[in-house]
């Protein structure tokens, strides 16, 4: 048998200053478009992590700036509710009253007008009467009748609760009942637990409330 003679490898093409430099241009190109997609991913990804990181970085509550006041609300109360509590605990402070006393403050209007300063009550709403049979005169954030004040000083927030807390001073060991039968003992309601319902709404109304300015 004939050997066949082994064919000797092509020799490799050189590639012309111009197809290098195309070359070149063209890994060059590759590249930038590598980084740029790099670049557009993250780009992307802190347009999407920012907002919710701005979202979630708490405000600083000021209890005597209303635009502090949490926009999203406390344990379902938010906006002229706050600001009502706001008031209802800075007035507690200032007649030297503590956390508790301020939450019970704030549970009574949460539990008489659900935080709202409105100029109605029992009687417009469900036709409720006095023991001697004389319609309820109710009104403001905690429903005062006309014996507590006139109706100037019940519908203003401050004043209400300073009449209600000069109430609840006078009360002898209110600081050792049920926060429900204090406050029962001060509004004269039917239902002395009728409040217990709004005690750990109005603990977080409170502690939300106690940031320093």
């Amino acid at each position: 048998m004939k050997k066949r003679k082994k064919k000797k490898p092509a020799a490799k093409r050189r590639l012309t200053a111009k197809q290098r430099a195309a070359l070149q241009e063209r890994r060059r190109t590759q590249r930038l478009i590598v980084i740029a997609a790099g670049v557009l991913t993250t780009s992307v990804g802190l347009a999407v992590l920012l907002p919710t990181a701005v979202a979630q970085a708490p405000q600083p509550v000021c209890i005597h700036d209303a635009e502090t006041l949490p926009f999203t609300g406390v344990a379902g109360w938010s906006g002229e509710q706050l600001a009502n509590a706001a008031t209802i605990v800075l007035t507690a402070q200032s007649l030297g009253f503590g956390r508790d006393g301020q939450i019970i403050g704030v549970m009574t209007a949460m539990g008489e007008s659900s935080l709202r300063n409105i100029d109605y009550g029992d009687w417009e709403t469900r036709g409720f009467t006095n023991p001697d049979g004389t319609r309820t005169t109710s009104i403001g954030l905690f429903q005062q009748q006309d014996w507590w004040g006139s109706v100037d000083a019940r519908m203003d927030p401050a004043t209400a609760a300073s009449l209600f807390y000069a109430r609840l001073g006078g009360l002898e060991g209110w600081q050792q009942m049920e926060p429900s039968h204090a406050i029962h003992r001060v509004q004269v309601n039917t239902d002395r637990d009728y409040y217990a319902q709004y005690r750990e709404d109005a603990t977080a109304v409170v502690d939300a409330l106690a940031g320093a300015c």
